[in-house]
Parts: structure tokens; C-alpha cells; sequence
């Protein structure tokens, strides 16, 4: 079952090691991992996908509870949350395939950033379903690399 956590962690050296480590330690693949400051810049929010056990996912969020840097942490399956991606795409493209891949973009609301003699490429920001779409439509063309930061998110309302 996929799960999305958030953690408040103090920066400081190794919290994003130790926090790994504690998935690893339950055997917990981590799909997706990202962090960065806050408002605050003493404090990171990071935002780990995992696929996990109900069981197994209680463990890890009580270890990660246990440590000193964590402030605060939820488990966003079990609220409603807000997230995003990004995610960087370079594909093939040719005159006869232009003008689809331009369609595809639009409908996508993604941007192109840049473009070379047989390639070009675009940026989508969204929510992972959007990514993945995106990313399946253009895998005909032709994808020569790609680039995702990773799921971020934020519970919605006043909390």
C-alpha cells in the first residue's frame, strides 16, 4: 500500500540518512523522498512516498517519532492532502511529430524549456497522476531522459 509522510526535522547533518535508514531497517521501499526548509530555516518539511504495510508503516513513523530532530510528523493517507511533482522530460521529436507533441503539451499545461536539432524539452508541475500521464503519452516518442523531484504536500485546510 502506498503512504505519504510528512516529517518537520530540524537541519542539521545526517537527519535525511538516519530517516532513510529507518525505512531500511523494516525493509520499506521508498518511492520517493524529498526535503527542503521551511519558513523557517532552521526547520525542513520532508516528504516520503513508501510502500508499505499498515503494520510495518506504523513502525517506521513510531521510530522516526523517537528521534531527537523530528518536530512534528503525519501520515498524509490519512488526511486529505494537497501534492506536486516536477518532473523534466526530454523526448525526440521530428517535424512530423511536432505539432502533435505541441498538442499533447497544451492539453498537459506543460512548458517547453528548452530544444535542440532532435529534441526537446518540457517541464509539468502537478499532481502524480498528471506526471505519470504525461509520461505515458509521451513514451512512444520516445523519451531520451528524465528527471523527477518527487512528490511534495501539504495537508489541506487550517492545520
Amino acid at each position: 500500500m502506498k503512504r505519504t509522510i510528512s516529517a518537520l526535522i530540524r537541519n542539521r547533518p545526517g537527519v535525511l540518512a538516519e530517516s532513510s535508514a529507518a525505512f531500511l531497517h523494516h525493509k520499506i521501499n521508498i518511492t520517493s523522498i524529498s526535503c527542503g526548509e521551511t519558513e523557517n530555516m532552521d526547520v525542513s518539511r520532508m516528504v516520503i512516498c513508501a510502500e508499505g504495510s499498515d503494520d510495518d508503516i506504523s513502525k517506521v513513523t513510531n521510530d522516526l517519532l523517537a528521534m531527537d530532530f523530528v518536530i512534528q510528523l503525519d501520515d498524509l493517507a490519512r488526511k486529505e492532502f494537497v501534492d506536486r511533482e516536477l518532473v523534466l522530460i526530454k523526448v525526440d521529436v521530428d517535424k512530423d511529430s511536432m505539432s502533435q507533441m505541441m498538442q499533447i503539451f497544451e492539453v498537459f499545461r506543460a512548458d517547453v524549456v528548452g530544444m535542440g536539432q532532435k529534441t526537446i524539452t518540457v517541464e509539468l508541475s502537478g499532481d502524480q497522476e498528471r506526471v505519470e500521464g504525461l509520461i505515458k503519452i509521451l513514451q512512444p516518442f520516445g523519451i531520451k531522459s528524465m528527471c523527477r523531484t518527487g512528490m511534495i504536500a501539504l495537508k489541506r485546510g487550517d492545520e
